[in-house]
């Protein structure tokens, strides 16, 4: 059809706020013919044939209530059910549990926010704008409500709802944590042995620390019994292969577990959690991954992953295990759940508390929500993630799973202090940190890449097991790799002064300590190996303890070889400060710097791990080191690309997050040279529609929302309307009680002389005060309004007439596409590719819009890939 030759004044074409991801069956007849050339419905012209892929998913609301001259929705909707031929006259649908509500109240529409919402779709971004202004509506009604001694009391009961479900939620996750800990530590003991104490070993279900407890060594602990000697077998070679082949097979059922958990029962249990819960933070909807059986599949599936020995952690994933309680906590009180804006503050908190009964460290894990999670973090939350935190911490304490008061076993405190030739071994630690960083990243992405287009590697759970299995044969014979993380990280933190037990030679100084440097540099390299391989499996994982345990060996071994210096030549000047008769230099402080090197070359975090490092230790004249090393590992680490490991996977999985405190190169052009312009616009005028017309218009066009304007001479904006509140207003106005019919007038300004008993008045469900900005505005003031605001979507005016609009993902598209589907400013031009399915998920098309002015627009293949 040629370009500018208008078939109708109701609507012009456009470019779409995104694209559902589900295959949709028209309901006009011209539209179900499958033909390809089919017709423009009517009360629409197309200026530019455009291929579209994929179709709609809608969210359908089993029942409404009635007013004068609009429909409410009721307060829970549900999603479109793919297959179903017509959304029109589809039925009353099974509730959902895990829905996005975003109205519920029955309030009048122009008393503040000038629209109403149906619910979210998955995969979706939320309404910044309208969910505090939804709060503040109800805050409103709730004061002025407020009469008397009841109305008091039902204010300080609202109030309320937050902290309890804080406390809730705190609590909830420092009990999970500590049944982890212990279940795991169990398991993991299990691959070597049992307890036999009491009489008949009736002490089986204890772990080899408290089976041990109050003896010196394992050595003199005789209720443990190893595999190979309850089996009989005591010689020699015999006796290692048996305890290897144990080891090996307990390793790999334990690995097998918790993968088929997470492959049959709960699919968003896997990897650590933290990716998902940042774009979740961020205002972006991911159905169930903060459910209630999620939540219970990774917990139990964190326990069997972490006992298998394999490199993982369960930092990262206790705080997705917090988030879900705290999520199935907010479900208590329906003003919380059905907000999603005060949903994502709790959640915030929530994220605090997982890190805060993972280290012990309440501080640090309020630090770790406020710099690596958080996309929206006022004062208020920093109270709420204070308050959350100090919850966990204590229901940990109280729990006390170790039996010593101390919240994590590798909890260490030191005596003596540093000197300052010690700066440049640290120095050295940081830079290493770096390093590691950049390679593990880097490692770990390109194993993800090469996992998500081959295809002939097995099935996930075969993954997993082959990789458990190449673990266990690596691990066995090193000693420091077949130790659990936290129990390695215990021996490697210790000040010898306080050892009285040292299994590992780590605190002798003579021949065998070359040896012993080389064991754990060995187990280092073969750490990294493995971790990079294993982050990214099909199973519960997370990549903070790994992390720690890498830089922890190469910092002992540093700081045994500063101790074999200082020794061998006590009268150089250069260690002059050293007092005589007192260990000049701590081995476990080079330990505890190189593992928050190394963890902050991973994350790129700073303030947060400085905090945890130091509740870890408790020694604040250690401080400084710390802070001296983590600053040269994210300086080194931000050589090889300014994106942390989560980053990394947030990009990789193609989140539309825009992270307002990422370093991102905007290209300095004006937006209008990006943004899809209004002769490439789908857009709807202010009258001339019936339901039958906007249905064809739903059929025809995938888009998630439509401009609307005056009429099609002058384009002056009226507002922006949803196309989940257009299909659900349409299905509702056909069914009861109203049964209207298909040539009903439908219009979006006031009509005073309309019959609302006849007519649709959709100015109820219309966004009336889109933000708006001129098109000659630049793509940096855009993208800043996209960070800041949380905006879906921008749309450009001058002198009030639509000129355009530009949506979050395609900004994010243009600014951070991954490598198959990113735009890369070349040539001052934006030019598109596109992204290949994975993971079996659907597909959908993605817009991105060219700089040649000839061309606006450049459609994706259909064989781009749904988020």
């Amino acid at each position: 059809m040629p370009t500018g030759q208008p078939k109708s004044p109701s609507s012009r074409t456009l470019a779409r706020e995104d694209v559902p991801d589900h295959n949709y069956i028209p309901t006009s007849d011209a539209a179900a013919s499958g033909s390809k050339d089919q017709q423009t419905p009517s009360g629409a012209f197309k200026r530019k044939k455009k291929n579209l892929y994929g179709g709609p998913r809608f969210l359908l609301v089993p029942g409404y209530e009635v007013g004068t001259d609009y429909v409410m929705p009721s307060p829970r909707s549900q999603a479109f059910v793919p297959g179903d031929d017509n959304f029109l006259a589809s039925g009353t649908r099974e509730e959902s549990n895990d829905e996005h509500l975003k109205d519920g109240e029955s309030l009048e529409w122009q008393a503040e926010t000038p629209s109403r919402r149906v619910g979210y779709e998955d995969m979706t971004a939320i309404d910044w704008i309208f969910e505090y202004s939804k709060e503040r509506q109800r805050l409103q009604v709730l004061r002025h409500n407020a009469t008397g001694i009841l109305g008091y009391i039902r204010e300080i009961l609202d109030s309320s709802q937050v902290w309890i479900v804080l406390l809730l939620t705190g609590v909830a996750a420092g009990c999970l944590a500590a049944v982890i800990d212990v279940a795991s530590d169990w398991l993991g003991d299990i691959k070597l042995g049992y307890c036999a104490s009491g009489e008949d070993g009736g002490h089986f279900y204890l772990n080899k620390y408290f089976c041990c407890l109050g003896f010196d060594g394992l050595s003199q602990c005789r209720d443990w019994i190893s595999w190979e000697t309850a089996l009989g077998v005591t010689t020699g070679n015999t006796s290692w292969l048996t305890a290897y082949f144990i080891f090996t097979i307990s390793s790999i059922l334990c690995a097998v577990t918790a993968s088929f958990l997470v492959q049959e029962y709960a699919l968003y249990a896997k990897h650590s959690g933290i990716p998902e819960i940042k774009t979740v933070l961020g205002g972006f909807v991911i159905r169930k991954f903060m459910g209630f059986w999620t939540l219970v599949i990774k917990s139990l599936g964190l326990c069997f992953a972490v006992a298998s020995g394999m490199w993982l952690g369960k930092e990262g994933p206790l705080v997705h295990v917090a988030c879900c309680c705290a999520n199935t906590f907010m479900k208590l009180y329906g003003n919380i759940n059905e907000n999603e804006a005060r949903k994502r503050e709790i959640l915030s908190a929530a994220a605090a508390a997982g890190i805060s009964a993972a280290f012990g460290s309440p501080i640090g894990g309020v630090l770790f929500s406020l710099e690596q999670l958080s996309y929206y973090f006022p004062d208020k939350t920093m109270w709420q993630s204070f308050v959350c935190a100090m919850a966990a911490a204590v229901a940990l304490q109280a729990f006390d799973p170790l039996r010593s008061g101390k919240i994590v076993l590798y909890q260490v405190t030191y005596s003596s202090g540093w000197h300052g030739f010690e700066l440049i071994p640290f120095a050295i630690l940081g830079i290493f940190g770096g390093l590691y960083g950049g390679l593990f990243i880097r490692l770990n992405m390109k194993i993800a890449g090469i996992k998500k287009v081959a295809t002939w590697l097995p099935s996930p759970i075969a993954q997993v097991s082959i990789v458990a299995l190449l673990t266990a044969l690596v691990n066995f014979p090193n000693a420091y790799m077949r130790l659990q993380s936290s129990e390695l990280l215990y021996y490697l933190f210790a000040e010898c002064s306080k050892v009285a037990h040292d299994p590992f030679d780590l605190c002798k100084i003579g021949s065998a300590t070359g040896g012993t440097v080389f064991l754990l540099i060995i187990a280092a390299l073969l750490g990294l190996l493995l971790a990079s391989i294993t982050f990214g499996l099909q199973i519960p994982a997370g990549i903070i303890l790994p992390s720690m345990a890498i830089g922890a060996l190469f910092g002992r071994a540093v700081g045994i070889l500063m101790e074999i210096w200082v020794d061998a030549h006590p009268g150089y000047i250069l260690f002059s400060t050293c007092e005589p008769d007192i260990a000049c230099v701590t081995p476990g402080t080079y330990a505890v710097i190189g593992a928050a090197a190394a963890l902050g070359g991973v994350t790129r975090m700073t303030v947060s791990i400085v905090v945890i490092m130091f509740e870890l230790t408790g020694a604040l004249s250690y401080v400084l080191p710390i802070m001296i090393a983590v600053m040269l590992s994210k300086w080194v680490g931000d050589a090889f690309g300014k994106r942390g490991i989560y980053e990394s996977w947030i990009h990789f999985n193609d989140y539309p997050l825009l992270d307002n405190s990422e370093e991102t190169y905007v290209p300095d052009i004006p937006v209008r040279e990006i943004m899809t312009r209004i002769e490439y616009l789908v857009v709807l005028t202010a009258t001339g529609h019936t339901i039958d017309s906007l249905s064809n218009i739903l059929a025809t066009y995938p888009y998630r929302g439509f401009p609307v304007i005056s009429n099609a001479k002058n384009a002056l904006l009226l507002g922006y309307v949803s196309r989940t509140e257009l299909a659900f207003n349409l299905q509702t106005s056909r069914q009861k009680p109203r049964y209207l019919p298909p040539d009903t007038e439908v219009f979006f300004s006031h009509q005073p002389q309309a019959d609302p008993q006849t007519t649709l008045d959709l100015r109820p469900w219309m966004d009336q005060t889109p933000l708006t900005i001129s098109s000659r505005s630049s793509l940096q003031l855009t993208v800043t309004y996209f960070q800041k605001l949380g905006l879906r979507y921008v749309l450009f005016c001058e002198k009030g007439e639509l000129q355009g609009l530009l949506t979050k993902k395609d900004a994010w598209l243009v600014l951070n596409g991954a490598e198959e589907s990113r735009n890369t400013v070349q040539d001052h031009r934006l030019k598109a590719t596109a992204r290949s399915p994975r993971d079996g998920q659907p597909i959908e098309e993605r817009s991105l819009l060219s700089y040649d002015t000839h061309s606006p627009l450049i459609p994706l293949s259909p064989e781009s890939s749904a988020f």
